[in-house]
């Protein structure tokens, strides 16, 4: 099926046959930082970084933040790795408003053991199975299984709200092509 590797492996998009995103995965052993904005390049935005946050160098930026979501998409991923003593100065986020999308989109994160989610579209198609192994992270776009594989795995699920009132509310089971 379609993939598209990103920075050695460590960040895989799969898509559908027609091209749409339907998951993204996260290795936890993730280290390609300056592949992923921010860039850092700019006065303005290096003398934010010097108000904002206590670094070391502001221009480190680039080598310990990865944004590795585009902008519209309504869960953003951001991998940090800072120096120690770096400090984030108290801040909210602004919601200037919730895209719109035909699915929750959420992510599982494995803390431990191993997973194995199948990714499929909202429409059946099978797009791969992915094993999630200790730190290991997906963000799923559409349908998706999730079968405990290892002895004692522990997952994280995080997705958009609200939640419907039940659980068979808040699920569309998919039938899966042959």
């Amino acid at each position: 099926m379609p993939k598209e590797p990103v920075g050695k492996g460590q960040v895989i998009h799969y898509k559908s046959s027609d091209g749409r995103v339907v998951a993204m995965f996260v290795s936890g052993q993730f280290d390609d930082y300056t592949s992923f904005p921010p860039f850092a390049e700019d006065e303005r935005e290096i003398a934010h970084l010097q108000t904002a946050y206590k670094l070391k160098d502001p221009k480190r930026e680039r080598e310990t933040k990865a944004h590795l979501t585009p902008d519209d998409w309504p869960l953003q991923i951001v991998v940090l790795n800072r120096d120690k003593g770096s400090f984030v100065n108290p801040h909210y986020h602004r919601n200037d408003g919730l895209p719109e999308t035909p699915t929750r989109h959420q992510i599982m994160i494995c803390q431990r053991g191993l997973a194995r989610i199948g990714v499929y579209t909202k429409e059946g198609e099978y797009i791969d199975t992915v094993d999630l192994k200790e730190d290991d992270l997906i963000l799923l776009f559409e349908g998706h299984s999730i079968e405990f594989v290892g002895e004692d795995t522990k997952l994280i699920e995080i997705k958009m709200g609200p939640f419907p009132e039940t659980d068979e509310q808040d699920k569309v089971d998919i039938q899966v092509e042959a």
